[in-house]
């Protein structure tokens, strides 16, 4: 985000998830140095639009991201169109910033930069009365084209000894065997079930190691997995789990701390609730679930908030599809969280 706010003239007011504000002095010192706009992530803020107005009233810029999440596929994710009556709300001038290579650069589920090449621009500016008269739709849609990026298509190549590395944050379905789980090295990430291994080239395209991988790129294999998890049954697993293992749980006060209830806690993810120990989260007491960063995961269950944070290869990402999979179930919402 400094990177983004060079690239305009005066001071940027973000909005930022929560979490970041639940850090000790690490979120006094983000506060002290950009003031962000703390916003809960996959529900609506009325506080967060109010602090917004007031920002626009009192003639500062803010930025956001309709997506409200960093890919982990290399294409771009959901948006929510509750952005369209805010942008109309505050009436000022639309700045589309497009940041290309990112992806290949420093995937979300990655923890080293490669070397390569991104670029970050302002591609359109769109004043209010461009859009005054559009209709949300309209808005919408256009909002999407500008921004839309797809980094399978960079042509660029994007080098390190760990390309692969952290893939398992992303991933956890075999085109073999289904549910599974993974481990990478290098460039190299391996089927724990089935032992079948696939390598990240520089290009970010899949080659498989011995067999025919049937997905170019991550991207691909994204989509296969999203659509295998809407084709499960969540009553299939309702009395054995789909996964099981250790994490760390916390509490969280929003905005002020967060507090460890127990570093080694037992998970078993089933098709209708996440047990956390003798804690049972049932999903159809929790409102929101969501993945922050690279493998947390935020918990919006009843009056509390809890974060489950496991080790380094811990993915967090299927509690969350699991999760929208089971509160969607018998419509035809495809929504999984991103």
């Amino acid at each position: 985000q400094f990177f983004v706010g060079m690239a305009f003239r005066g001071p940027v007011y973000y909005l930022a998830t929560e979490d970041i504000f639940s850090n000790g002095w690490i979120s006094s010192l983000l506060r002290f140095a950009v003031n962000p706009i703390p916003i809960k992530k996959q529900s609506t803020d009325v506080q967060a639009v109010m602090n917004c107005i007031r920002v626009a009233r009192e003639g500062g810029s803010i930025a956001l991201a309709p997506e409200g999440n960093r890919t982990f596929s290399g294409l771009p994710c959901y948006s929510n169109p509750a952005i369209i009556p805010l942008i109309k709300k505050l009436g000022l001038p639309l700045a589309i910033f497009r940041i290309e290579g990112g992806y290949g650069i420093q995937p979300r589920w990655s923890d080293v930069c490669r070397k390569g090449k991104m670029r970050g621009y302002v591609s359109r500016i769109i004043e209010p009365e461009e859009y005054k008269d559009l209709s949300k739709e309209e808005m919408f849609e256009l909002i999407q084209k500008e921004m839309f990026v797809d980094e399978t298509k960079s042509g660029q190549l994007f080098h390190h000894k760990r390309l692969a590395e952290y893939l398992e944050r992303a991933v956890y379905v075999c085109p073999e065997c289904g549910l599974s789980t993974f481990h990478s090295e290098k460039d190299i990430i391996t089927c724990t079930k089935c032992g079948r291994q696939v390598r990240y080239r520089p290009d970010q395209r899949l080659e498989g190691i011995g067999w025919e991988f049937p997905f170019p790129y991550v991207a691909q294999w994204y989509d296969y997995q999203q659509k295998f998890v809407l084709g499960l049954d969540p009553e299939e697993t309702l009395t054995k789990p789909a996964y099981q293992e250790t994490a760390m749980l916390s509490s969280v006060v929003a905005n002020k701390k967060k507090t460890v209830l127990k570093e080694n806690c037992k998970l078993s993810l089933y098709g209708n609730r996440l047990q956390a120990d003798d804690m049972t989260f049932f999903f159809d007491d929790v409102s929101v679930m969501t993945v922050l960063g690279k493998n947390k995961l935020n918990i919006y269950h009843k009056d509390g908030l809890y974060q489950v944070k496991g080790d380094s290869r811990f993915n967090a990402l299927k509690y969350m599809n699991f999760y929208f999979r089971y509160k969607n179930r018998g419509t035809d919402d495809t929504f999984l969280g991103i």
